[in-house]
């Protein structure tokens, strides 16, 4: 991919965006802990006080909620602190990382202090691209016990841009191989319940003639995130006594239902691959985990 020109809608869209800093701080509830691994059939973790929480499970604490008149067409809201003026803009989760200084303690009082890291904008053979990557800096009583970035990435599709269109795979490529697996069926019930988990509006996991039609899917979309957290409960149920301390990954092609979805890893000491893709289908996700 090549940078774009001077002209680049995208980067005069960007050109002035200088978004600032959002604070937020929300008590670590068992709940929705417990409310994910009956989602995804696993094992409930200990949810005591003061136990730790999963790797990334503070997804389902740091949630906003902006008020039905301020969401847009796509499901998402139409403005906020870290969403990119871009006409007609269509989002993607693209990726992101996490590193963990110290476990997020079930009962606390968890602090993030989030802002945008970077913004970058991109031109390759599907057009132009613009990556937003925010940072998240998650602290408990003063002290920074991890750190986590998301890569967000956004094209501009105002009213009358041709629609795009991606068909649904067509099978026949191996399940992802590794050490530890483990598979998930998705139908649009199991996508609806995530949706509401994570207070996420986006009409892609819910609404099949708006995904179909406007955003030119064959199906609806399974969750980025609920990839990623497939990926990580392979070393939370197959090592219970490592701690994860970073993890990398991205997210590659999405994932249709109803598929069955097949997580693996391959270990190598501390470091394990871990692959995530839809029965049939080559790869949604890759990713790196480190273990202690």
């Amino acid at each position: 991919m090549s940078e774009p020109g001077k002209h680049s809608v995208l980067a005069e869209s960007l050109r002035s965006w200088r978004p600032g800093t959002v604070e937020t701080s929300r008590r670590v509830d068992p709940w929705s802990a417990a409310a994910f691994a009956a989602l995804i059939d696993a094992d409930t973790p200990a949810l005591k006080e003061g136990d730790p929480l999963p790797p990334l499970w503070h997804w389902f604490t740091l949630l906003d909620h902006p008020a039905q008149a301020e969401i847009g067409e796509d499901g998402h809201p139409a403005a906020g602190p870290f969403l990119p003026p871009i006409p007609g803009r269509r989002r993607m989760f693209a990726g992101g990382r996490f590193s963990q200084d110290a476990p997020i303690p079930l009962g606390a009082e968890l602090h993030c202090r989030s802002s945008v890291a970077n913004v970058t904008v991109k031109s390759g053979r599907s057009g132009e691209m613009a990556f937003v990557t925010v940072r998240h800096e998650l602290s408990v009583a003063g002290d920074l016990v991890a750190t986590e970035e998301q890569d967000i990435v956004y094209r501009s599709e105002p009213e009358g841009t041709p629609r795009r269109t991606m068909t649904r795979p067509e099978g026949g490529e191996p399940a992802p191989a590794g050490e530890w697996n483990s598979a998930l069926p998705t139908d649009p019930v199991l996508l609806a319940r995530f949706s509401a988990l994570t207070y996420n509006g986006h009409r892609i996991h819910y609404d099949t003639p708006y995904v179909t039609e406007v955003e030119g899917y064959p199906d609806l979309v399974v969750h980025g995130p609920l990839l990623a957290l497939l990926a990580l409960e392979l070393p939370r149920v197959n090592a219970p006594g490592r701690t994860v301390r970073s993890f990398e990954y991205r997210l590659v092609r999405p994932a249709f239902v109803p598929a069955r979805i097949l997580s693996a890893a391959r270990c190598d000491g501390d470091r394990t691959q871990v692959t995530v893709a839809a029965e049939g289908a080559t790869p949604s996700l890759t990713a790196t985990v480190h273990l202690a």
